[in-house]
């Protein structure tokens, strides 16, 4: 795998940019090239055998699947034996469905991966396991009681948004909806749309138009991320949380997704203090709105350890480093090389 990438990377030099995708779909190819039979991690479900959903793809879709084809062409062709361009659109169709983003102990992106067996797990808002990673492995623990024949699930998204905007995402990336107890019920829908509590209190119809804005400015920042400076990105995220403040209280999920946001871009500029007043916001209601041993709880107090510590608050930094810890030990194994490098940084302070 190294000597693929290594002399491709070589003779493009710095024009080399393919996708992770792209780099994804090339590797799977040359295993499959030289190892034939099945991988340790195909030993109930093959790559072969994965789920494509080709029916399902609209024309966006498939005319990216094209591009990241040509993609592969133009950066692999000198390296790389293809299948024909069907092949191809079933293998990148593939990857899209059943890839694992990999993130380190802060939930920041580190690359993407299969893991054939492991994404034989069914999707549920409700999940009784979490998915983490060592090294190159995927590891699967028990996050609730599973009864013997009781069937295994994970979840495929984040989980913080209410049961409209998580279907959204689920139709739009897997192709189903989720029928688990939490989207049947929508029993966390009110408390993650929290409406601020006025003498006058706003309509139903301020209200969905307050949704329909939030759900806008969310993807109007991830497409600022691209080309956008920190300032001009802080200022989405304070203009947007001073509109929607109006009529949404502050533990409701689109005002954390936003609050998140800003704290992503305080660290990015290192104002220690600045994210650390939106952690503080951030942090409760995440406990509330997430499931018990949430990786994204986990990481908040970590983050707000580690700024704690920074800012010379020992006695808060040591208090929330525990909080992740605690989370982390069931999610991550007690031997997990995170929990020991976080550990490490409380003897040394």
């Amino acid at each position: 795998m190294h000597k693929l990438e290594c002399s491709a990377m070589c003779a493009f030099g710095q024009n080399w940019n393919p996708s992770e995708t792209v780099r994804l779909t090339a590797r799977i190819l040359a295993k499959q090239r030289t190892h034939p039979e099945r991988t340790q991690s195909e030993k109930l479900l093959a790559v072969k055998e994965f789920e494509s959903h080709l029916d399902k793809l609209d024309n966006e879709k498939r005319e990216l699947i094209q591009n990241d084809i040509a993609a592969l062409h133009h950066f692999y062709s000198k390296h790389l034996e293809y299948p024909d361009n069907a092949a191809l659109v079933v293998l990148f169709a593939q990857v899209n469905c059943n890839g694992f983003t990999i993130e380190d102990e802060e939930l920041s992106h580190l690359g993407s991966a299969i893991f054939p067996d492991v994404a034989l797990m069914n999707h549920s808002c409700c999940p009784n396991v979490i998915v983490t990673y060592k090294g190159t492995l995927a590891e699967v623990r028990a996050v609730k009681e599973i009864e013997p024949g009781e069937e295994v699930f994970t979840s495929y998204i984040d989980l913080l948004y209410p049961t409209e905007d998580r279907n959204d995402r689920l139709r739009d990336s897997y192709f189903f909806n989720c029928d688990c107890r939490e989207c049947i019920t929508k029993e966390k829908d009110k408390e993650k749309l929290e409406i601020r509590k006025l003498n006058d209190p706003p309509t139903a119809e301020t209200v969905r138009d307050m949704i329909k804005y939030a759900r806008n400015v969310i993807e109007e920042f991830r497409r600022a991320k691209h080309y956008k400076s920190p300032s001009e990105l802080l200022e989405i995220c304070e203009l947007s949380l001073d509109k929607m403040s109006a009529v949404f209280e502050d533990s409701n999920v689109y005002m954390l997704h936003m609050m998140y946001q800003a704290m992503g871009v305080c660290l990015y500029v290192q104002d220690w203090e600045g994210a650390l007043r939106y952690g503080q916001k951030i942090i409760r209601p995440y406990s509330k709105h997430y499931p018990s041993y949430s990786l994204n709880v986990a990481s908040m107090w970590l983050k707000l350890g580690r700024l704690y510590m920074a800012l010379e608050n020992r006695t808060a930094g040591v208090k929330a480093l525990k909080r992740a810890i605690a989370i982390m030990e069931v999610a991550h194994g007690k031997d997990h090389p995170y929990i020991s490098e976080i550990k490490k940084e409380l003897e040394d302070h």
